[in-house]
């Protein structure tokens, strides 16, 4: 079964997409023109992503001492992506995109994250620039996010530094202001930053002709000092090249220097810098100090910036899937290929009886089924929280703020779950391979590695559980958590009609009670050390919980009828749902069972006793 045959499943028999059209948004669109912007992504990354993905492994980005080089490779790849439109295919048509639903664009980018997962930084660049369009001026919006929609600059955003981490309330990037007219400037508030900022993807390159810095810092007080904690912290563009009111280069390098390129265990292709703002060695007008343009309002930064890490979180977990669904595709192969073995009969095995080709094994295929179950089931979650961002933005009021809630508490989990265990699924493509696997004449190793970065990257698991449990379940009273509960059991209710989905029905209203049970638990002290102690085992059995719902819920809709299975594909899909309830949901009572008990093993254990 190809990739192409997953999406369209997903997209139109379970998410119906197609009927999107119907919303004003999108009326220009119909099912032929969807077809047509996934036949050429589809396209695009089989030409030019998929047989250089090696190479951008094996050809790390260098320093010269002038310029950042990648392969060429990389920069074809870039330049049809662009050409494809992609970049701006949400965008109104204003901005030269096509108004396209998200759900189509974000399928669509699936293709790309399989082929190659590494090349350009299409991911950074859109969500740099539609963080622009919700909080930057007009003229912020008519020069920086339109020129990264067209592909003539590209962004980043630039948040830890080496000192802090993720911790961001310690970020200690000064902005002072830049003159005595820094208000007037017609490109925002302009400040001069200075300070350091480590993991910055995309940092520097000579894919594009300017580069976008998203950078947070923070402003002093009329003391001189910088405010403690995340209140202080404000949000500019800085830009690699200074540009005019036109969106035109003035030929004046912005004090903002490359102080190293990261060598990673994966994800090679891009590249990945500590960047040195305000250090002097690109002095403008004279004096060091990187010019910056205020977004939004001056202590508001980090509120601008969760807008683009939340979509670059729900990016994340669509690379950790689609890395997955790579290293299932080249392990099923492979297992369908190679002769290994000789099956057990009632007299014990036959020497004299031909090899049997390895996916004959029972192990095996239970290698491979929970692959599936993890990365089909993942691409469906990924699918769902893009379409509750078109709601978000076409449906009516009411239904558009459910769809706001639902994303709220969703994101960790599209972001967390994947990164785990689409990284469970690039380890077992390993396993099938066996010493093969983790040789470079495969490329499940590379899967593997590239994959491995997912659990850390846009925040790590422990911080998106912490979000999840301290934060995401309880805010509005809990309100997103209960709209999630009633999908639940709204999709429990109507698998619980058909006779062999009733124990998958009755154990999925389980799971969600011992997940409120949980919740509830954690929370009965109201101390948040007790109560977070254990938020990752509970973030891993509300994930759980959650894609065996997606799973329910998807093969619901083979069986409209309530018929018994009927094609090999939906035997497929039936036979993961079965798995992942048989084989993964009964982990959740472990898990939760430290959080029942506000169990404080390792809260409380001191360092000396490792």
């Amino acid at each position: 079964m190809s990739l192409r045959t997953t999406v369209d499943f997903l997209l139109y028999d379970w998410l119906n997409a197609a009927k999107l059209n119907e919303r004003e948004r999108f009326s220009d669109h119909t099912r032929e023109t969807f077809d047509a912007v996934l036949d050429t992504c589809e396209r695009i990354a089989r030409e030019k992503f998929a047989p250089f993905n090696r190479l951008v492994d094996t050809e790390e980005p260098r320093f010269d001492g002038e310029k950042v080089i990648l392969p060429q490779a990389t920069h074809d790849a870039h330049k049809a992506y662009v050409e494809s439109g992609m970049l701006s295919a949400a965008e109104d048509y204003e901005l030269g995109g096509m108004q396209l639903p998200y759900t189509v664009e974000a399928a669509a980018n699936a293709f790309f994250a399989m082929a190659s997962v590494s090349i350009g930084s299409n991911m950074l660049t859109k969500g740099n620039a539609g963080l622009l369009l919700k909080h930057g001026s007009p003229m912020q919006k008519a020069v920086f996010a339109a020129n990264e929609f067209n592909g003539r600059w590209s962004g980043t955003m630039c948040l830890s530094e080496p000192q802090a981490g993720s911790s961001l309330s310690d970020v200690a990037t000064r902005a002072l202001p830049d003159g005595a007219d820094f208000a007037s400037d017609p490109l925002g508030a302009r400040y001069r930053l200075r300070g350091n900022k480590m993991w910055i993807s995309s940092g520097e390159h000579e894919l594009t002709e300017n580069i976008v810095h998203l950078v947070l810092a923070k402003i002093p007080g009329p003391d001189g000092k910088l405010i403690p904690g995340t209140r202080g912290i404000s949000l500019f563009i800085v830009p690699k090249k200074l540009v005019d009111m036109q969106g035109q280069l003035t030929g004046v390098r912005n004090d903002v220097a490359l102080a190293g390129l990261n060598h990673k265990c994966g994800w090679r292709g891009t590249t990945n810098t500590l960047l040195n703002f305000g250090e002097g060695k690109f002095p403008v007008n004279g004096e060091a100090g990187a010019v910056g343009y205020l977004v939004g309002e001056a202590g508001k930064g980090l509120a601008c910036m969760f807008h683009m890490m939340n979509e670059a979180r729900i990016g994340v977990g669509t690379a950790a899937v689609m890395l997955g669904m790579a290293g299932f595709e080249a392990s099923l192969e492979y297992a369908k290929n190679r002769p290994q073995g000789r099956p057990l009969g009632a007299g014990g095995k036959d020497s004299a009886a031909p090899q049997v080709r390895i996916i004959e094994h029972s192990d095996v295929k239970r290698m491979l089924l929970a692959q599936k179950s993890y990365c089909e089931g993942a691409l469906a979650l990924e699918l769902y929280c893009a379409r509750l961002v078109d709601e978000q933005h076409t449906a009516d009021a009411a239904t558009a703020d459910d769809a706001r809630l639902l994303l709220e508490v969703l994101t960790p989990i599209a972001k967390s779950w994947p990164s785990e265990w689409c990284l469970e699924a690039n380890s077992l493509a390993i396993q099938i391979h066996g010493g093969y696997g983790y040789t470079r004449d495969f490329p499940v190793e590379q899967y593997w590695r590239d994959n491995r970065l997912n659990m850390i990257h846009e925040g790590t698991h422990g911080i998106q559980a912490a979000d999840l449990l301290g934060r995401k379940v309880r805010m509005e009273g809990g309100k997103g958590m209960q709209l999630l509960a009633a999908r639940m059991q709204a999709t429990a209710q109507r698998a619980a009609a058909v006779p062999h989905l009733q124990a998958h029905a009755k154990a999925l209203l389980q799971a969600l009670a011992d997940v409120g049970k949980a919740t509830q638990a954690a929370w009965a002290t109201n101390d948040p050390i007790e109560a977070l102690a254990n938020a990752v085992p509970y973030m891993q059995a509300f994930g759980h919980t959650v894609l065996a719902w997606i799973w329910l819920d998807v093969v619901l809709s083979i069986l409209p009828s309530n018929d018994s299975k009927t094609i090999a594909v939906n035997d497929g899909r039936y036979a993961a749902t079965q798995f992942f309830f048989r084989y993964e949901l009964p982990k959740i009572g472990a898990w939760l069972a430290v959080v029942d008990s506000r169990d404080m093993t390792c809260a409380n254990l001191s360092e000396d006793a490792f």
